[in-house]
């Protein structure tokens, strides 16, 4: 490779970094073909700070098949049993599809009672064509799953509850 090359491929990273700031995107991935035998394949990621953001939850209609249910609501139900107002609540940083495994075929990267440290990954939440891992913000154990393999969550959608 020429330095002439190697010079204009230094530029085409950082306007791929550049890119990857200005659009606020995880991960961008190309490759690049010169010739049959020179080519360059470029692969640029940040981590994102994953910041829990609370929300306020749709309220669900009560179905009229549980009365009985639905007269002891109001007594029961407090700020401390919505999952997005708890402490350790892991909410989604993006609109997209959840996966709760890396492949159909593998295992889900947590389960509830699993221990997880800081940094590990909890799923993927999928935005346009791109694979986002949400790591956990802090070390604890899995006390609660949220969402299924394949929901589609909103911004700031509770996930899992770690304490």
């Amino acid at each position: 490779m020429s330095k002439k090359n190697h010079d204009n491929d230094v530029a085409f990273i950082q306007a791929l970094a550049k890119l990857l700031r200005a659009n606020d995107l995880t991960e961008l991935e190309v490759m690049r073909e010169y010739a049959s035998d020179d080519s360059l394949n470029v692969r640029v990621s940040r981590q994102q700070p994953v910041a829990t953001v609370v929300a306020q939850p749709a309220v669900a209609p009560v179905a009229a098949a549980a009365p009985v249910a639905a007269a002891a609501a109001p007594a029961a139900a407090t700020a401390s049993d919505d999952p997005a107002s708890h402490p350790g609540a892991v909410t989604s940083p993006m609109v997209g599809t959840v996966y709760l495994q890396p492949e159909p075929d593998a295992p889900a990267f947590v389960s509830v009672g699993n221990t997880v440290s800081e940094g590990d990954t909890l799923m993927i939440v999928e935005a346009m064509k791109t694979m986002n891992h949400i790591p956990a913000p802090k070390s604890g154990t899995i006390k609660r799953v949220l969402v299924g393999d394949g929901d589609t969550v909103e911004y700031g959608a509770p996930l899992v509850i770690i304490e």
